[in-house]
């Protein structure tokens, strides 16, 4: 007898994985499941079907949403959960392998089929392995929302897809094509969230500065920018993956005028290198005319903080290459950065055509290389701002936030902020485990009762992904970077001595 059949409510655990992207997918579909009925529970314990919604976008990640599947199958197997589903771009990257691999799996879901999860869910408990896959255009990015992060931050997705073709990347295959929600919807997403409380706005796409081109005619992202700026409730606008050659001056323009609009920009640049970044399909620009560039929008929009991604290892790349890249980093200065080794993605344009011959040992090393450079070429000192007793907020747009009610901004911490001086680089693993022992250091030492102990204990499941590496500094606060956007940063001191479990975001 199945939870059908007993008139049961039947409870739903994600685990979600990837990108913020994939997060607003995530979202949608437990929007979509508590809209059909079903309960969502955030202890996996507790659930009777685990998702697992997964990333396939470079092997690291690949590997990871595996691992995840495997682990909720012996879940299965022991009787704690009694379905298993597969969702997101790992599914729909290897629609047929998945089904071979891991025939444990109930439901298999492309990502055009997102919107059919809780009717598969349906057919699943009723005994039916189910496997739908359409095209990956038919994703639904309107709807009901379960917000991971609320009430801190919301993510804004203004478009899916990409039509970029960077020879590396596998998004196109995976996303499709570049597609633009209409304006008025994503207004009116905004509203609801302020309505809701939620004060901060991240604005992402896999191209920010394409918005509206498929649509409108043109980009419109500034245009778009302008009318949330317009929303009241909202206090904080963040803009992610904003691609060099799109920056134009009326969105420089947008960022400078509102004060809504915080002044980071999400710029990847890959390489300086001409040659390399010939050979990525990337914009073919020299490492001045680069520096020129960052150089105008730091005059443009005064205060700005840049974070950009660079790839080493690319097929080709010399050691000659690399050390021009180096020296470059050095001149750029980035506030943020984060450098990732080259991985052969089969199906791209690089996987076919260049040969990748770097061997992993000397990628990595070239990986840490890069990030070493640029954290030792930064000039920014340390930083202790007290925080706002209004708003709980620092002038330099870094927010403290705590899990309980009655805290004291004034006197939960004090924001101290620097760049990495000696970095410890910590395996995936080790870094997961030191993340949850400070956590679990916080609820003891400043959550005695049980509600705030259930609060935080939601909120972290919540804002912790697998896709994030730890930098320990020491002496200073325990960065969180992810891989594809900004994280929570967590101080080691906040988290033993501050009456809340408190945060830093920036």
């Amino acid at each position: 007898m199945n939870c059908m059949e007993t008139n049961e409510t039947v409870k739903i655990g994600m685990i979600a994985l990837g990108c913020n992207k994939n997060q607003v997918d995530a979202e949608l579909m437990l929007g979509a499941l508590e809209k059909e009925g079903f309960e969502i529970v955030e202890n996996a314990a507790e659930c009777d079907v685990v998702i697992v919604n997964t990333c396939g976008f470079i092997e690291s990640a690949k590997r990871e949403s595996i691992e995840n599947i495997l682990e909720c199958c012996q879940l299965k197997e022991k009787g704690y959960v009694k379905l298993v589903v597969v969702t997101g771009c790992l599914a729909e990257r290897y629609r047929e392998e998945m089904a071979e691999l891991i025939p444990e799996a109930d439901v298999i879901l492309g990502i055009g089929a997102n919107d059919e999860i809780a009717a598969s869910i349906r057919q699943a408990l009723e005994g039916q392995k189910v496997r739908k896959f359409y095209a990956p255009e038919n994703l639904e990015m309107e709807g009901k929302r379960i917000l991971v992060n609320y009430p801190y931050y919301a993510y804004i997705r203004i478009a899916d897809g990409c039509d970029n073709r960077c020879s590396y990347c596998a998004i196109p295959a995976i996303r499709g094509r570049y597609r633009s929600r209409p304006m008025e919807n994503i207004v009116e997403e905004c509203k609801a969230f302020a309505e809701k409380g939620v004060e901060e706005f991240i604005i992402i796409a896999q191209d920010t500065t394409r918005y509206g081109e498929d649509i409108y005619g043109k980009r419109m992202l500034p245009e778009l920018l302008r009318k949330i700026c317009k929303i009241d409730g909202i206090r904080w606008i963040r803009i992610l993956y904003a691609y060099p050659e799109r920056v134009t001056e009326e969105l420089l323009d947008v960022m400078a005028s509102e004060e809504k609009i915080v002044k980071y920009l999400d710029i990847p640049l890959q390489h300086c290198s001409k040659k390399v970044l010939k050979a990525m399909h990337r914009k073919q620009s020299t490492p001045a005319e680069l520096v020129a560039m960052v150089k105008h929008l730091r005059e443009r929009v005064p205060g700005i903080t840049l974070r950009t991604t660079l790839l080493t290892g690319f097929p080709g790349e010399t050691e000659e290459d690399f050390n021009e890249l180096c020296e470059w980093v050095k001149t750029m200065k980035f506030e943020r950065m984060g450098a990732f080794a080259y991985s052969e993605e089969e199906g791209t344009y690089a996987a076919k055509h260049y040969i990748d011959d770097i061997p992993q040992e000397e990628k990595d090393a070239f990986e840490a290389m890069s990030q070493a450079e640029s954290d030792a070429s930064s000039e920014k000192e340390e930083i202790t701002e007290p925080v706002s007793e209004k708003n709980g907020t620092t002038n330099n747009y870094f927010r403290l936030y705590s899990e309980t009610k009655n805290v004291d901004y004034n006197i939960a911490a004090t924001l101290r902020i620097s760049d990495s001086r000696a970095i410890k680089r910590l395996s995936l693993r080790a870094a997961c485990i030191l993340y949850l022992v400070c956590i679990l250091v916080s609820i003891s030492a400043s959550m005695p009762n049980a509600a705030s102990k259930q609060r935080a204990r939601a909120s972290v499941t919540g804002r912790f992904p697998f896709s994030i590496s730890f930098n320990i500094e020491y002496d200073t606060p325990i960065c969180c970077d992810s891989t594809f956007c900004d994280m929570p940063l967590y101080s080691i001191s906040s988290f033993i001595t501050s009456p809340g479990c408190v945060g830093v975001y920036g």
